[in-house]
């Protein structure tokens, strides 16, 4: 713990400037009694309790521009003490910590020492062998390591990692929103991007075309699987990393947060013998979330459930997953001509993207099979002109659709900082025109619980546009956007605005959150 060879007076004036010790009880310990010229300042400061041993190293270090690192059991990669003369490292207090590119970084327990000075041969990173072997060296595993437990514990579900022209920077999607988490140091980013292709069985010699993988890891006895996507950009390869805990699957439609007259309907719909219901929304809004909450409240022994994806993100009980591969020739279409061989009861299709995947799922439907998917539109009711659009029959299209369900997904308000404010004009008038009672509403001031954002999970606001015989006749004279809407406004039907807004009055999201999502439209 001790520094060497360091003059007394030098030692004295860094103790003074830290403020560490008082004049008083320093020149105690620099002349009661003399030191002799073999004697330590620090070690008679230490045993007189003048100062604290690691205060005191904490304080050395800071002078001489280094970090301090208290020395733990497995600290150091013990297969680099072959890099330095065992003899030399043990006089001179020299302890290797990791080497990346070529750059070996110790720990010493003296600064001020001029033999520390030590240089090893840089590696050539253009090797596909020196890459696999800096990707397993000790530092960029556990920084590897580190990284996606923290992004777990903070129930991130994406983690981005990207190379700028002189910074690394990493990135976690909580909550829906993108937050800078860490900047490790650029040169580390080959062995890095490396290291995550390793784990998830890439080719780390192709830097030049995006790659998909995906591995699974176990944390706080829980089991996520991970899904890697890499993608060459201008200063190198970009990760993100999508984390997929299975431990978090929140059950069936009653957990989802649904409004009771919502939750009444979907339980209709998908206790139907046959015909079509759609998810609608942008990309992570939980179509799938919602699609497995529908299959968890009809999935039963008798049931034959089977379901085409891309990517299968969680493995459901006695529901056969088969997951689409493009590149040998596994489309959905392809899939769901196999299936209905398989003689299946529920056909879940994770997305419509095609006139051939669309006329399947319609005459799956219509020959008694009941078909979830997905779709990409913006509500509910323009999934009926997309369908459409892509060639299917609209007298096909209204024999067999049932239901659509909009969604998007807002930030919860923090549970533990949460308020209650009087609303302002602005607000007030909103809610009055589309005739909801408000007096308060809430917001998060911020606390360490919530990363001092206010807001904490998040959760649905929902639509959901039933088909019935009115709906089914438009649909098959015109199946335009226009006079869908106007009957859906004559038969009271209530857009995705309505519902934000009373997740609003019930103090669970913010007016600013849904805006953020949603159009403001009656």
């Amino acid at each position: 713990m001790a520094i060497v060879g360091l003059e007394h007076r030098i030692l004295a004036d860094t103790l003074r400037q830290a403020g560490l010790v008082q004049e008083a009880e320093l020149e105690r310990g620099l002349k009661a009694p003399p030191l002799s010229p073999s004697e330590r300042l620090d070690e008679r400061l230490v045993r007189l309790g003048i100062v604290d041993d690691e205060v005191l190293l904490k304080a050395l270090a800071h002078q001489s521009g280094l970090r301090f690192v208290k020395l733990v059991p497995g600290l150091g990669d013990q297969s680099l003490s072959t890099l330095l003369d065992k003899d030399w490292a043990r006089s001179h207090g020299v302890l290797p910590l990791y080497r990346v590119h070529g750059e070996l970084t110790c720990a010493v327990a003296d600064p001020t020492d001029g033999e520390h000075d030590i240089q090893v041969v840089a590696e050539k990173l253009d090797e596909v062998g020196n890459l696999e072997e800096v990707a397993g060296l000790s530092p960029v595993v556990r920084l590897v390591n580190f990284i996606v437990a923290k992004a777990i514990r903070e129930n991130a579900s994406d983690i981005h990692i990207e190379p700028g022209e002189d910074i690394l920077r990493v990135r976690y999607r909580i909550d829906g929103m993108l937050r800078e988490s860490m900047r490790p140091p650029a040169r580390m980013a080959p062995a890095i991007v490396s290291r995550i292709k390793i784990m998830s069985s890439l080719d780390i010699a192709e830097r030049r075309m995006p790659q998909d993988g995906r591995m699974q890891v176990m944390l706080d006895n829980r089991g996520i699987d991970l899904r890697v996507s890499t993608l060459p950009t201008f200063f190198g390869e970009k990760v993100v990393i999508r984390i997929l805990d299975r431990s978090a699957m929140r059950g069936d439609l009653s957990c989802l947060g649904l409004s009771p007259r919502i939750l009444q309907s979907m339980t209709d719909l998908v206790g139907r013998p046959n015909g079509v219901m759609l998810v609608t929304g942008p990309t992570g809004s939980g179509k799938t979330t919602t699609l497995y909450g529908a299959l968890a409240s009809i999935n039963s022994i008798d049931t034959n459930i089977c379901t085409v994806e891309n990517p299968t993100e969680y493995n459901l009980a006695m529901v056969n997953q088969v997951q689409v591969n493009e590149r040998a020739g596994l489309t959905f279409a392809t899939a769901l001509r196999s299936l209905l061989r398989q003689d299946p009861d529920v056909i879940m299709i994770g997305e419509i993207r095609d006139r051939e995947t669309a006329q399947i799922a319609i005459e799956a439907a219509l020959t008694g099979h009941q078909v979830f998917s997905t779709l990409h539109t913006n509500d509910a009711i323009s999934a009926i002109p997309r369908l459409v659009n892509m060639g299917i029959e609209s007298y096909l299209l209204a024999a067999a659709i049932n239901g659509i369900m909009a969604q998007r997904l807002v930030r919860r308000i923090c549970t533990s900082c949460r308020i209650l404010v009087d609303p302002d004009a602005r607000t007030q008038a909103l809610f009055q025109s589309f005739h909801l009672p408000l007096t308060q509403v809430a917001r998060g001031e911020g606390c360490s619980n919530c990363g001092h954002s206010g807001f904490s999970g998040r959760a649905g606001i929902y639509e959901l546009f039933m088909i019935n015989d009115r709906i089914r006749d438009i649909i098959t004279t015109d199946a335009s956007l226009s006079p869908l809407k106007k009957e859906a406004h004559d038969q009271g039907h209530l857009f995705l605005a309505y519902d934000g807004l009373c997740k609003v009055a019930e103090g669970l999201t913010t007016l600013d959150e849904v805006t953020r999502v949603v159009e403001m439209e009656q």
